[in-house]
C-alpha cells in the first residue's frame, strides 16, 4: 500500500477503505508518512468530502492511535458532556455536580483553553491547591468514591488528532465538516465513556456560525457515536451573546457557584437542566426528561450539588471551603462599569467580540506557551431583548491593566448595538438530536 495511492485515489472522489485509512493515520503517528503528504490528503478531503462510513474509520483510527483510556472499573454507566465551545461557556462546573449528585459517574477529561478565556482545568484552578494532575488510579477511585472527577488530557489520547489538527491549522484544511467531527469524536471515544451528551454552539460567538452548520456537525457526530457503539445525543444551543453574564475564569467559577445555590442566570441554568435531563436519560437514572429535570432541580435545592462540588474539589487537592466563600477567588484590581450612551433595547451583542475583551484583559492565550489571568474578564449587565436607559452600565470590566481596560471597554461599545424597539426573541435550545 502507497501513500501516494491513496492521495490519488481521494483527489480524484474515490472513497478510501478502512485498511486505507488505518494505514495513513498509523504511519502518519509512526511519522513514516510525511507532513507533505498528509498535508496533500488532508486538502483532499476538504475538497472531495468523505462518506459517513469513512469519517467513523477515520475517527476510529485516531481513537485509536495511543491509549484507550479504560472506565471499566468505574461503577455504573459513565456519561461524558462536551461542548464546541463558546463565550462564558463553564457548563461543566455547574452541571458535572448537577450529574454526580443524581448519581451519574463523571469521569472526564478535559483541557486547557486557547482562545478568549481558559478551558475547564483553568477555570477549576482557580481554586487554591487544585490540581488535575491524576494518576488513571486516583482518577478511577475519585468517581467511585464521589461519583465525580476530571484529569487533564493525556498525550498518549488520540495522539493522530494532535498531529492533525496542528497540521490542519497551518495548511487551511481546518473547516470541513468530517475532519471538525472525527477530531472531537476521536477523543471522546478514547477518553471510554459509554455514553455521550454533545452541546453544539451556534451564533456569532460559536465555531458554527450558521445553524444549519451546526445541524450538519452534530448529525455526524451523533452518526459516528452510533457506528461506535455509544449512546449519543446532540443537543444544538445559542451562541449569539455570552451565556450567563460573566466572561472570564474566576468570575465563570463564581457564576456557577451561584448557579448551584439557586441564583443563577436563567440561560445558565436552563442549559445545565436540558444537557443534565440527556445526561441521567443515557445514564438510565430516569424514564422521561420531565422526571431528569426534576432530580436536577431537587439536586439544587437541597443543596446536595453544590457539597458535590465541593467534594469534588476537596479530593483534587483544591481548597473546598472557598466554593462557600466564593468572595475568596481571584478578584482583579479594577472594577470599570461600560456606560451605554443610549436608551432603548439592547437588540445584539457580537459575542465573539466579548471573548477578545476577555482576551484583551489577559483572561484568555493566544498561543499555548500564553499565561492567563484568572481574576480578569467582564460581568454583563444586559442581555439581548434588556431595556436600558443612558447612563446605566452593560457591563462591568474586571481588570488588573487600566490600559487593557480602556481597550475592552471600546471594544464592547462597539459589539453592543442598542435600538428603540425590542428585537424578536430567539430559543436557546435550538434542537435536540439522538
Amino acid at each position: 500500500m502507497r501513500m501516494y495511492d491513496i492521495i490519488r485515489k481521494k483527489r480524484n472522489g474515490g472513497e478510501l477503505t478502512a485498511e486505507e485509512i488505518r494505514f495513513f493515520v498509523d504511519g502518519y503517528v509512526l511519522g513514516t508518512i510525511p507532513d507533505y503528504q498528509a498535508s496533500a490528503l488532508m486538502m483532499a478531503i476538504y475538497f472531495q468530502k468523505m462518506t459517513a462510513a469513512e469519517t467513523c474509520e477515520l475517527t476510529m483510527a485516531m481513537a485509536h492511535s495511543g491509549d484507550m483510556l479504560d472506565l471499566s472499573a468505574v461503577r455504573g454507566i459513565k456519561v461524558d458532556k462536551h461542548s464546541t465551545g463558546g463565550v462564558g461557556d463553564k457548563t461543566s462546573l455547574a452541571l458535572a455536580p448537577m450529574a454526580a449528585a443524581c448519581g451519574i459517574p463523571v469521569a472526564k477529561m478535559s483541557g486547557r483553553g486557547l482562545g478568549h478565556t481558559g478551558g475547564t482545568i483553568d477555570k477549576l484552578e482557580s481554586f487554591p491547591g487544585f490540581t488535575t494532575a491524576l494518576t488513571t488510579e486516583q482518577f478511577i477511585n475519585n468517581v467511585n468514591r464521589i461519583g465525580i472527577a476530571i484529569m487533564g488530557q493525556t498525550a498518549d489520547l488520540a495522539p493522530a488528532d494532535k498531529k492533525l489538527y496542528a497540521l490542519r491549522d497551518v495548511t487551511a484544511t481546518v473547516d470541513n465538516m468530517s475532519l471538525i467531527a472525527s477530531s472531537i469524536m476521536s477523543k471522546k471515544l478514547a477518553a471510554g465513556a459509554d455514553a455521550i451528551v454533545l452541546d453544539v454552539k451556534t451564533g456569532s460567538g460559536a465555531f458554527m456560525k450558521k445553524e444549519e452548520d451546526a445541524r450538519a456537525l452534530a448529525e455526524e457526530m451523533v452518526e459516528i457515536g452510533k457506528n461506535a457503539g455509544r449512546k449519543t445525543v446532540a443537543v444544538i444551543s445559542d451562541m449569539d451573546q455570552p451565556l450567563g453574564f460573566a466572561v472570564g475564569n474566576a468570575l465563570e467559577v463564581k457564576e456557577a457557584i451561584y448557579t448551584l445555590n439557586g441564583h443563577g442566570p436563567a440561560d445558565f441554568l436552563e442549559l445545565c437542566l436540558t444537557l443534565g435531563s440527556q445526561m441521567l436519560l443515557a445514564g438510565e437514572k430516569a424514564a422521561d426528561i420531565k422526571t431528569a429535570r426534576h432530580m436536577l432541580e431537587q439536586v439544587i435545592a437541597d443543596g446536595s450539588a453544590l457539597r458535590k462540588l465541593a467534594e469534588f474539589v476537596g479530593a483534587q487537592g483544591g481548597d473546598s471551603s472557598v466554593v462557600y466563600h466564593p468572595e475568596r477567588l481571584p478578584q482583579a484590581s479594577i472594577q470599570k462599569s461600560v456606560i451605554s450612551s443610549a436608551s432603548g433595547y439592547v437588540n445584539r451583542i457580537v459575542c465573539d467580540e466579548v471573548g477578545s475583551c476577555s482576551l484583551i484583559l489577559g483572561g484568555g492565550r493566544e498561543t499555548k506557551e500564553s499565561s492567563i489571568d484568572l481574576s480578569v474578564g467582564l460581568v454583563l449587565c444586559k442581555k439581548v431583548g434588556d431595556a436600558v436607559k443612558a447612563g446605566e452600565p452593560l457591563a462591568v470590566i474586571h481588570a488588573n491593566d487600566e490600559r487593557k481596560a480602556a481597550e475592552a471597554e471600546k471594544r464592547f461599545l462597539d459589539a453592543c448595538f442598542i435600538t428603540a424597539e425590542p428585537p424578536a426573541k430567539t430559543p436557546l435550545i435550538r434542537e435536540t438530536l439522538s
